[in-house]
């Protein structure tokens, strides 16, 4: 080598030694600035769309606002008209009952008399307060109009409704009289978290805030990221000026100093309502905006500290010769730590597999090279005892032969994934696994991730999803599914299926009498037993409230299908104990087969459904198969009920009235209203062919209070035109009477009417008595306050007892007319009779006999000291101008009395 050479080569590697650490402090500075610059426009994009979002959140919340204050503008508006034009002093209670402003979000809404106090209120104890010198009264009785007003709760309250009004929001809104003077204030007072619920506060983001704020008033409303609803005098987070932006809508970065209480920067959007004086604000965290923007910083930071790292190492590597082997042999050491860390770090189980192969090539096991400490622990070991292992070691059978084909498949394709049920082995520690597979080179890298809770969590949704809560047993949605099967199958394997529709027949009184806990432990009973009385491959499902559905397959003939329909019947007509009671239900049965009553689920469910009723229709506890004519009395049946509501609607029954006379003068003492039906094209139609169905749909109730209107009507008529009339009692239906809306009826009919209470009587039956005594009780007194009379209608077909009748304190008893029947037939009878009437002398209650057909009964009444009588011998029942005349004769068989 020459000396140029010689002092050639230095300086060459001189040169490059300054070449590699300039070039990499280019590139760094390179990187650096990039970086600096990408993070300075990801924060600026952050911020842009952090002013979007309040924005757009501000203009959404605005409109929800608005809307929501529409409709509580509109609720007042029918509520003043409706309280303008009824002057109902019950108006706000009766719409409470009725279903009315039971949502928690309506805390109280009142009609305020001119004089301040509350007239009507959906909380009782607020009735008659004075709210005479509230802001909100002075200001509706100073001004004429009848804009909605919109407020907090004022001062004056805090000792009558401050703890309910709490938290509220006040509208309110003037009352006029029919010539616009003043008549009072409607308020309404709505909870101020119903105007926060626009949206969570999670899809806000932390730190975020939601207010509501009055242009004109000290209305303040806001709810903060952890859910807390702050309003009027709770400490604020807003501004002080919160209520007086500039514009109408905008979006303006506040900060610390100056702005919010906390002292938080955020990002605050808003916007005024376009109908009322209204604020909307948005305010979105500033600093939760920039943590994405922050995050990408500190990202991008360590990357690029990495990058020139690495860099700097490639530089001092170039610079470095004589230390090149050991550079690698520490980068290799990096990257071998790298990967523990980031392969022990996880939750997940990672392995590396390598394929153990015969002499031919062919691949006869797999080896585990190497794991992770969490893949180990999956099978319940460690890494220094599982590394080296056959596959074939630790699965056997089955599950090795099914691991060993996907791991073929991974080694050909080059991936493969797949969730598995794990072998059953105590040595496991995982139940469902997701295994992920790729292939590396000639080795395989497996991530095995523990999907149990996952697994078991559908699982569990499934089993709600399909499972009755209450019984255990099926429920609709699996019945509905699981019947197409069925029926496939049964098609497939050439016989027959069979639906039994089962309803329980006495349920509901047993519910309503008892409590719906008793009724909850009732079904589960009922579900018990008619397992019971299954075969082990027949199917049963509760479809709803008290109904089951049983699906048969296979069977041999429609006799098999009634043998087990009979057991079921008979097994429901034994009592039920639950507690110290017993409970007797009984169940009624229709049988829908397939395919001779329909070939899908839904047509053997309604024609099962059809059969059933028919049964119960011809009476209850018993089973019946599918007849198609059953769908034309079904038909007929809902004809009539659609008739039944047109009849309602354009009130097309009539009363006639059956006298009821002294039993020793024959004088003329009251009328019997009985109910006909008035059909302008089928005539008069007979009680006993309407009213069952009108029992049985709940339309006897609207029926029953038409019958007292006309009542009352028709004595204010008789009066009007000179007559003296007498009383005239109504019949209660149970169904009208226990839900609890007759006193009022009567009520209204008789002031409506201007009838005196005692002209009007009310009948009602020994069942219409079972239940809550407490308010029956209640129901009796507040009906006998009024001044009229209670009659027991139909004595001894029911279940009164001595104890009852004595508590009830009625009025008269009315003894059914298969008793009267009896007289002059049996001594039992007569001594049946007798001991009636002295039961009810010692009770106080006079007895009136029904159903008196001829002049012996009458004999042998008037000798047992029975008061009155009723009946065809005394009148049949007659239109109301065929009372007028017996108003004036008074006594109706003076002849027979001679004779």
């Amino acid at each position: 080598m020459s000396k140029s050479s010689a002092h050639t080569a230095p300086r060459t590697h001189r040169f490059l030694a300054l070449l590699w650490p300039a070039l990499a402090l280019l590139a760094c500075a390179a990187l650096w600035t990039a970086t600096i610059l990408h993070a300075g426009a990801e924060r600026r994009r952050a911020e842009e769309q952090a002013f979007k979002e309040a924005d757009a959140y501000a203009e959404a919340y605005e409109q929800y606002v608005t809307r929501s204050v529409a409709q509580v503008d509109q609720i007042t508006m029918q509520l003043k008209h409706s309280w303008e034009h009824a002057r109902d002093r019950s108006l706000i209670e009766n719409m409470r009952r009725d279903g009315m402003f039971t949502d928690a979000a309506f805390v109280n809404v009142s009609v305020i008399g001119p004089d301040g106090a509350v007239r009507s209120s959906s909380r009782i104890h607020a009735r008659g307060l004075d709210l005479s010198r509230t802001d909100f009264f002075i200001q509706h009785r100073n001004a004429i109009s009848t804009a909605l007003r919109i407020g907090t709760p004022p001062p004056e309250l805090d000792a009558t409704l401050g703890s309910i009004l709490r938290g509220t929001i006040l509208f309110t809104r003037r009352l006029d009289t029919p010539d616009d003077g003043f008549d009072g204030v409607l308020l309404m007072a709505v909870d101020a978290a119903y105007f926060t619920s626009f949206v969570s506060s999670p899809t806000l983001g932390p730190g975020s805030l939601l207010a509501l704020v009055g242009t004109d008033n000290a209305l303040r409303v806001e709810q903060d990221a952890s859910g807390i609803v702050r309003s009027m005098g709770a400490a604020s987070l807003l501004p002080a000026n919160a209520d007086r932006w500039p514009v109408a809508r905008g979006v303006q970065l506040v900060d610390g100093q100056g702005g919010f209480a906390d002292g938080e920067p955020r990002v605050l959007g808003w916007r005024r309502s376009s109908a009322y004086p209204l604020v909307a604000l948005v305010a979105l965290s500033h600093t939760a905006v920039l943590e994405a923007a922050d995050a990408y910083w500190t990202d991008s930071r360590n990357h690029t500290l990495v990058a020139t790292a690495v860099l700097t190492m490639l530089a001092l590597g170039a610079s470095m010769l004589s230390l090149r082997a050991a550079a690698r042999a520490r980068e290799r050491a990096e990257i071998q730590r790298a990967y523990r860390t980031a392969t022990e770090s996880g939750n997940d189980g990672f392995y590396m597999i390598a394929p153990v192969r015969d002499r031919k090539g062919q691949t006869v096991d797999f080896r585990i090279v190497d794991c992770n400490e969490r893949g180990a622990f999956f099978y319940g070991s460690t890494r220094a005892q599982l590394v080296g292992s056959l596959i074939s070691a630790v699965h056997h059978g089955k599950s090795f032969d099914e691991l060993t084909a996907n791991y073929r498949t991974a080694l050909a394709v080059g991936f493969h994934q797949e969730d598995r049920r794990m072998p059953d082995n105590n040595r496991l520690n995982i139940r469902w696994g997701h295994r992920r597979i790729v292939r590396v080179g000639d080795n395989l890298a497996v991530t095995l991730q523990d999907i149990s809770e996952r697994k078991e969590h559908e699982s569990q949704l499934a089993r709600l999803a399909n499972e009755d809560s209450l019984t255990g047993l099926p429920n609709r949605h699996w019945f509905l599914n699981f019947v197409p099967v069925a029926l496939a199958r049964a098609e497939d394997g050439d016989h027959g299926a069979a639906l039994l529709f089962i309803d329980l027949d006495e349920f509901k009184q047993v519910n309503d009498t008892h409590g719906h806990a008793v009724g909850d432990r009732l079904l589960q009973l009922a579900a018990e037993r008619l397992l019971s009385q299954l075969r082990p491959g027949d199917s049963v499902a509760r479809f709803g409230g008290d109904e089951f559905v049983v699906l048969l397959s296979p069977f041999d003939s429609d006799q098999q299908v009634a043998i087990v329909a009979t057991r079921i019947v008979e097994a429901f007509s034994k009592p039920f104990p639950i507690a110290d009671d017993q409970h007797m239900i009984g169940a009624s049965v229709g049988i829908a087969v397939y395919p001779r009553d329909g070939l899908d689920a839904a047509t053997l469910i309604r024609h099962g459904d059809i059969a059933m009723y028919a049964g119960k229709a011809e009476g209850k506890g018993q089973y019946r198969f599918f007849d198609p004519a059953q769908s034309n009395i079904l038909k007929t049946r809902t004809q009539l009920r659609q008739r039944l509501l047109e009849a309602i609607d354009k009130r097309q029954f009539v009363l006639h009235y059956q006298p009821r006379v002294d039993t020793r003068t024959g004088e003329l003492l009251s009328m019997e209203a009985l109910l006909r039906w008035e059909h302008p094209q089928l005539g008069m139609i007979r009680p006993d062919e309407f009213i069952p169905l009108a029992e049985s749909s709940g339309l006897i109730v609207p029926i029953g209070a038409i019958v007292i209107d006309q009542a009352c009507a028709q004595l204010a008529a008789w009066r009007a035109h000179g007559a003296v009339p007498v009383p005239v009692s109504i019949n209660v239906s149970p169904k009208q009477f226990l839900r609890g809306s007759v006193q009022r009826e009567l009520e209204d009919a008789l002031a409506r009417h201007a009838v005196p209470a005692g002209l009007l009587e009310v009948e009602i039956t020994e069942s219409a008595m079972m239940g809550d005594q407490a308010e029956i009780l209640a129901e009796l007194a507040a009906i006998r306050a009024l001044g009229v009379k209670l009659h027991v209608d139909d004595f001894g077909t029911g279940y009164s007892s001595l104890s009852q009748l004595q508590r009830m304190k009625m009025d008269v008893l009315k003894v059914d007319r298969s008793f009267t029947a009896e007289l002059g037939r049996s001594r039992e009878g007569t001594v049946f009779f007798q001991a009636i009437v002295s039961m009810a002398h010692a009770l106080g209650m006079e007895v009136v006999a029904e159903g008196v057909e001829n002049e012996e009964q009458l004999q042998i009444l008037r000798a047992l000291k029975c008061n009155e009588v009723q009946g065809y011998f005394v009148a049949r029942p007659l239109p109301a101008a065929g009372i007028a005349p017996l108003l004036e004769q008074r006594y109706l068989f003076k002849e027979a009395l001679a004779a």
